[in-house]
Order: C-alpha cells, then sequence, then structure tokens
C-alpha cells in the first residue's frame, strides 16, 4: 500500500529551488531519512528501502526478505511458495526479494519524523554547493565586507558565506571597522562540518599580484608579465615585471596614466609604497633594477651561490640600503639574491673582494616609486 503526500513533495521541490539544490539530492534525502523512521516506529532492525515517487509524492517501503524453503523469522525470510506467487516462478531458493510493507499511517510518521534530517541534509547540501563554489578560488581574490571581530580574527561577509582573517595575516597598520569593504586573498578553503572555512589574508604577496591584474589590462591579456613579487605588509612592496613584446613599456603599462593604476592599488593597500621593476634575464641588471628608487654603478655576482656585490654612488647608499634596511631586503626578496652593497667610498677604501665574481657595470633600467 502506497502513502501520497503531493503536499510534501511540492513543498520539498520549493525548498530545493529556494536554496538552489537539485531535486534528487532532496529526495534521496528524505528516502535515507524514512528508513530511519520506518525503523524506528515500528521496532525493525529488517533492511528496508523507501521509495518515493518523484511524479506523485507517494511513500513506498520495501522489506527485503531471502526466499527459503521454511520461513523461521517473518522479518527477514519469505518462503519459496510466497516468493514464487508474488514474483514468480523464476524466483528460486536464497534469492533476495522486496516486499512492500508500507503502514496505512506512514505518511503522518514520515512528515513527522523526516522533517528534522531533511533539513539537517538541506544544510549540508547549502554547504557542499558553498565549498564547491569557494574550493577553485584558492589564490584568488575576494571582495567582502567587515562582518565582526572575534578575539584577534576578523570575519568578512563573503554574501553566501563568511571568511577568516587571522591575525597573523592582518596588516599591523591597519584598523578594521565594521562593515568596511576590503578586498582579501583566498589562502586556503577548507571542508569542514559546520561548512567551508575560508582563510584569507591581506599580507600575501599574491594579494599585491592580484590587484595588478585587476588594474592592469595588459596583465590579464598576458601581454605583460609579473616576474615576482616581495613585500612588507603594509610598509613597501616591490614587483618586477616584464614584456617580451619590446614595443609595450611594461613599468608603464603598471603605473597607468598619471599613476592611476598603480595608485588603485595603493589606495586598496592604504597607502604601502609600491616600487616598480623591471625584470631582466640578466642577473646583474635585475638586481641593480631591484634596488629602485636607488642608481647603481656596478654589479658583480657569483650565479652558483646567488650571491652579488654592488657599488653605489656615495651618495645613493642610505637610499640603497632604505630605512633600517628595508629597500635591500625587499630586493635580496624579489630577486632571490644576496646583495652587499657598499659606497663607491667603502669600495675604494676598504676594497670589495669579487674576486669569484664577474664585475660588470651597470646602468639602471626604467623604474618607478610610489612614496
Amino acid at each position: 500500500m502506497a502513502t501520497k503526500d503531493k503536499g510534501f513533495l511540492d513543498a520539498l521541490k520549493e525548498v530545493g529551488q529556494e536554496k538552489g539544490i537539485a531535486p534528487e539530492v532532496l529526495f534521496e534525502a528524505v528516502e535515507a531519512a524514512l528508513v530511519s523512521a520506518y525503523k524506528r516506529n515500528f521496532n525493525t532492525a529488517s533492511n528496508v528501502r523507501v521509495y518515493l515517487e518523484r511524479a506523485t509524492g507517494e511513500f513506498h517501503v520495501y522489506a527485503q526478505k531471502k526466499v527459503v524453503e521454511k520461513v523461521e523469522n517473518k522479518v527477514t525470510e519469505i518462503s519459496l511458495l510466497q516468493a514464487q506467487k508474488q514474483f514468480g516462478e523464476s524466483i528460486v531458493l536464497d534469492d533476495v526479494v522486496e516486499v512492500e510493507v508500507t503502514p496505512a499511517n506512514f505518511g503522518r510518521i514520515a512528515a513527522q519524523t523526516a522533517k528534522q534530517v531533511v533539513v539537517q541534509r538541506i544544510r549540508e547540501a547549502e554547504r557542499g554547493i558553498i565549498y564547491e563554489e569557494y574550493s577553485n578560488r584558492s589564490s584568488d581574490i575576494l571582495t567582502g565586507t567587515v562582518q565582526r571581530m572575534e578575539g584577534h580574527n576578523v570575519f568578512i561577509d563573503l554574501g553566501k558565506t563568511e571568511a577568516v582573517l587571522a591575525p597573523s595575516e592582518q596588516i599591523s597598520t591597519e584598523q578594521y571597522k565594521h562593515n568596511d569593504r576590503i578586498k582579501v586573498y583566498v589562502v586556503e578553503v577548507k571542508r569542514t562540518s559546520k561548512g567551508p572555512q575560508i582563510l584569507v589574508s591581506r599580507t600575501h604577496p599574491g594579494l599585491l599580484k592580484r590587484l595588478f591584474e585587476l588594474e592592469v589590462p595588459e596583465i590579464q591579456e598576458g601581454t605583460v608579465e609579473i616576474k615576482s613579487v616581495a613585500r612588507e605588509p603594509g610598509m613597501r612592496s616591490k614587483i618586477a615585471v616584464f614584456s617580451a613584446n619590446e614595443e609595450i613599456d611594461p613599468v608603464g603599462s603598471c603605473v597607468g596614466q598619471k599613476g592611476l593604476r598603480v595608485q588603485a592599488v595603493v589606495d586598496e593597500l592604504r597607502g604601502e609604497k609600491i616600487d616598480i621593476v623591471k625584470w631582466n634575464e640578466d642577473p646583474a641588471k635585475y638586481i641593480a633594477n631591484s634596488l629602485s628608487p636607488a642608481k647603481v654603478v656596478s654589479v658583480a655576482v657569483n650565479e652558483e651561490k646567488k650571491m652579488s656585490r654592488v657599488i653605489v654612488p656615495d651618495y645613493q647608499l642610505s637610499l640603497a640600503i632604505g630605512k633600517e634596511g628595508q629597500n635591500a631586503r625587499l630586493a635580496a626578496k624579489l630577486t632571490g639574491w644576496k646583495i652587499d652593497i657598499k659606497s663607491e667610498t667603502q669600495a675604494a677604501e676598504e676594497g670589495f673582494d669579487s674576486d669569484d665574481m664577474n664585475m660588470v657595470n651597470v646602468v639602471s633600467e626604467e623604474s618607478f616609486s610610489v612614496d
């Protein structure tokens, strides 16, 4: 005997449509819930299956029974004679058949017991959809609104879910206020029992790279490439850019007319200073460029050890090293080389051991600095 509940089916479809969940996901959730409901309400441990008619909303409960010569357990067994009478002469001993055992009042029981499980499955399905939506956004940039602070964590509202900006991923000079709109870099998306956990950053070098990708069409098109990024978040950053097309100025493309493109990035990072330098496959030229805004006289390099010694004009020494060594430190991060800097006077007076290096005179290429 089938139990029909068209209203329940319509409500289920409506919820699925509202939540963006495929109907089949909900149908299967209901069927699984009703198996538990049947076993609990009718105190049976038999192996049962519940089928929900997709078109009519009718419930059918089927018990799986083994075909035997003599029945000893009516719940799990059926006689060969009875089985052949119901299912045909092809049934033989030890076959397993499904016998409909739908109770007359099962519709009421189903409505009472399935609701909680269905709601849970809907939540799980929603979490799954959100996870799938964001799982492929790792290393991407998202825009959200500061929602709340819990401890030292900042929670960012992304619309369908929220992201966590941990203390280690926050810029020390920034203050995050309720309803502030900010861009964040997706570090990782985790699947948890409470739904997807999206870990984001404001300090990651990838954020700077993605911001330039948003602002510079030439980067989006692939005619300008960001080769390397180095950051001291909230203070200063360097990016090295390159174009295989000699007619395209990679530095100028990133700066934009009247500096509008780079200024948009600086504004998003709330005043972080940015040096844009030209990447060069020649290590000496690249190292010289990386020390921008300082000018360089010569560079000696040991490619095997990735070590370099740089000579700069006396008046450029403090600029090359930077405040508390910041400029030299960022240049080393950007290039991946160890950089030792001396002024011309120091090099002349103290000497500059470059016996194991190739010393070349260089002219720093075009660069741009936002101060």
